[in-house]
């Protein structure tokens, strides 16, 4: 059975931290961008991420950050993997030695095959939908915008929920979903149940799947 892989963003109190990881989470993602409702500083994150059972990746999430921001966080913070949501290029993703994700807001007339073709040595796109500013504001996307061959493996985002995201591991086939404000009960407050609905819907969604 393929499973795709569940990321849990935007995470900034315990017990949504303890919630996540007991449901089965694959990644938490923690928001290193002031502007951000969900934003967690760095001292916080690291008290979490030494709390991280094994084989649960920590994500660390900027938009547009000064290369002395990020390093500065990173010292303090033993994320496993960046993620990047800004104007970045790939060398400004590349910089700093650690894997790395760029999300990519998608919307009519972005050629996602192009996009891609500039982070080469990215361990996957996020998929999100385009909304003013950063991040996609929990609104889905059209999801036949995504091409049916990409040459990184697909993180897709962007309104998922419970209810739709069985769906969407049926259309897009993605190597994971990321979700936030799906499983909140307001910006940046998680809901343990909404949590555990999510991951279900996820594993019913794989169980369906027929295998390659």
């Amino acid at each position: 059975m393929l499973r795709t892989r569940i990321k849990i963003c935007g995470i900034t109190r315990d017990e949504d931290f303890r919630a996540a990881v007991h449901c089965g989470a694959d990644a938490i993602g923690f928001v290193f961008y002031e502007a951000s409702p969900r934003y967690l500083s760095p001292q916080r994150a690291a008290e979490l991420v030494r709390c991280l059972p094994p084989f649960v990746t920590a994500v660390g999430l900027f938009v547009n950050a000064s290369p002395e921001s990020i390093a500065s966080t990173l010292k303090l913070v033993p994320v496993d993997l960046l993620q990047f949501h800004g104007d970045e290029t790939a060398a400004d993703c590349r910089r700093h030695g650690r894997p790395y994700l760029k999300a990519a807001r998608v919307r009519p007339g972005l050629d996602l095959l192009e996009y891609a073709a500039r982070y080469p040595d990215a361990r996957g796109m996020l998929l999100d939908a385009f909304a003013d500013g950063y991040g996609g504001a929990g609104k889905s996307f059209d999801w036949s915008l995504i091409p049916p061959v990409l040459p990184l493996p697909v993180i897709l985002s962007g309104g998922l929920d419970a209810q739709n995201v069985g769906q969407a591991i049926e259309r897009v086939r993605p190597w994971a979903v990321d979700v936030s404000s799906g499983v909140e009960v307001s910006r940046g407050i998680k809901d343990a149940e909404k949590i555990a609905e999510f991951v279900a819907g996820v594993r019913h969604a794989d169980n369906r799947r027929p295998p390659v």
